[in-house]
């Protein structure tokens, strides 16, 4: 099969284009390398690989042909940094998401894999998130990514592009972002522990987060594309939460509180029976398998 994977050279892409190659697909990879918080990108040479924004319709397009399936990571992808630049995220990810469906549609591509984010569900529902509660945006961030979803059903009500968007809780794992202060919290506390400092909590550190593993994720974006599901919404998240109190303790002694952040919700825990009853997916690696994981990793 051939497959074209946007933000194929960062974290949660990179692992998609090795899975893809791994498994015997040819991949087109498109990436123009503007994440702040990634240390570095990492393009797989087995793929076609192309430096371009996602947006650049006129030099993307051509790209498209005879692709089967396209799965769409490439977008600004943390909470903080939106509220200091909505616009940016709104170009990046309401028009980088509509380009990539529209070259999807204008070259007839067969399925079309979004990545989007719990952060949907903020503040006012109640734990465990299930997709059928509404949207509850906190920031500029969360609202592009929901827009987003709302273009994929669009796309397949209105023009039969088979779209399926997947909600990710808080993934982490190996090639995680860990540049800057707004970098995701686990691969932040072990730089930070890396360099001989504090780790940061945020706030009180006892607000909840379900974190997913890296290769789970990745495993959800193979069975989405296998599947025969479209316009649906799927939470791909564990179903086991934990405080940053408790990552943190897992990681260092050595931890300081600094002010809480606006925009953010309290806790998150994922309702996951609809990935699970209908493209069969079940989370493997728990919170301390993966940690110890990475603390290997860290250590060699």
């Amino acid at each position: 099969m051939r497959c074209l994977v946007t933000g194929g050279a960062g974290f949660i892409g990179s692992h998609i284009v090795d899975r893809l190659i791994l498994d015997g697909n040819e991949v087109v990879v498109i990436d123009n390398e503007s994440s702040e918080s990634n240390l570095m990108f990492y393009w797989n040479d087995k793929a076609k690989n192309y430096k371009i924004d996602v947006c650049d319709y006129e030099n993307t397009v051509s790209l498209y042909e005879n692709v089967e399936c396209v799965f769409h990571l490439a977008a600004d992808s943390r909470i903080q940094p939106a509220l200091k630049n909505p616009l940016r995220s709104v170009h990046n990810n309401v028009l980088g998401t509509t380009t990539a469906l529209q070259c999807s549609k204008e070259m007839g591509v067969k399925r079309f894999i979004y990545s989007s984010t719990s952060s949907s569900y903020g503040r006012s529902n109640k734990i465990p998130f299930s997709e059928d509660m509404i949207e509850d945006c906190l920031n500029p961030y969360s609202v592009t990514k929901v827009a987003g979803e709302k273009m994929c059903k669009m796309y397949y009500d209105l023009f039969g592009l088979n779209t399926i968007s997947l909600r990710y809780f808080n993934v982490y794992g190996e090639r995680q972002p860990i540049k800057g202060t707004y970098a995701p919290v686990i691969g932040l506390f072990f730089e930070q522990k890396k360099n001989g400092q504090p780790l940061t909590i945020v706030g009180d550190g006892e607000q909840r987060r379900d974190f997913t593993y890296i290769s789970d994720v990745v495993e959800s974006n193979i069975l989405a594309m296998k599947s025969n599901l479209s316009g649906e919404v799927l939470n791909i998240g564990t179903g086991v939460n934990y405080s940053i109190n408790q990552i943190s303790n897992m990681i260092s002694e050595h931890a300081i509180n600094i002010e809480p952040r606006p925009g953010e919700c309290r806790d998150t825990l994922a309702d996951n029976r609809k990935a699970r009853e209908n493209i069969g997916w079940t989370p493997k690696v728990s919170l301390i398998d993966g940690i110890e994981k990475l603390k290997y990793l860290y250590s060699n």
